[in-house]
């Protein structure tokens, strides 16, 4: 999709959303697994304050929308996780399901998002809502709404195959690591400090794109129906 300033109401409120579902995913799944850790900071919240990253946030989309670049994400800020309160499925199986349940539900809601978009643009839909509201309405109500579902796909399409990348401490790495045997998962423990720093350096020398353009095209257009 094209970057028009004018469609930034649609995009922030859609990356918002975005990254709390994200990171709610996350948090409920560790209270399930027996971690109140998250419920007791206040992060089990659609507030979307305590969620801000100043960098995931708000610097790399700003920076991504000025760039004009084809997709859109970020991140919110981690919820905080005790994996040792995990009584139900231990330390790395409580781990391995809690970092995949960010970009699961980031997934189902792309998913929702896209249904909702085709159901919305559908000929038969448009027809009969033109004929009972005037073309005015669809204008001024279901217009807005497709570009809102449109850019929800986009980018809860972009943040689930971002996240799995396997690398540390993006959640693909997590789930990387809970299933190493742990003399592999030890080693791999000192990537996880400067795995931001190396993600958003191949990220902006593109060799990122190799692996999350062509699943991403392919998925949002299935999702919408082009």
């Amino acid at each position: 999709m094209d970057f028009d300033i004018t469609k930034l109401i649609f995009m922030i409120p859609a990356l918002m959303f975005a990254v709390i579902i994200h990171e709610l995913g996350h948090g409920i799944i560790a209270y399930k697994l027996g971690d109140p850790t998250a419920k007791l900071e206040g992060r089990l919240t659609f507030n979307p304050i305590p969620h801000i990253d100043p960098i995931g946030t708000l610097l790399i989309p700003l920076i991504l929308v000025i760039v004009k670049s084809p997709i859109l994400f970020g991140w919110a800020k981690p919820v905080p996780i005790n994996p040792m309160n995990f009584r139900k499925l231990g330390y790395r199986k409580g781990m391995a399901v809690t970092a995949a349940a960010g970009p699961f539900i980031n997934l189902a809601a792309a998913v929702i998002f896209g249904i909702l978009y085709q159901i919305f643009s559908s000929e038969v839909l448009l027809s009969s809502v033109a004929s009972t509201f005037g073309s005015g309405f669809i204008e001024s109500v279901i217009t807005p709404l497709l570009i809102f579902f449109q850019y929800s796909v986009s980018i809860n399409v972009i943040l689930a195959i971002f996240n799995l990348l396997p690398i540390p401490p993006l959640d693909g790495g997590r789930v990387l690591m809970s299933i190493l045997p742990p003399e592999l998962e030890q080693k791999l423990e000192p990537v996880e400090q400067y795995g931001f720093i190396i993600v958003i350096i191949l990220l902006f020398v593109g060799v990122l794109n190799i692996f999350i353009i062509p699943p991403y095209i392919y998925l949002t257009r299935v999702l919408l129906g082009f």
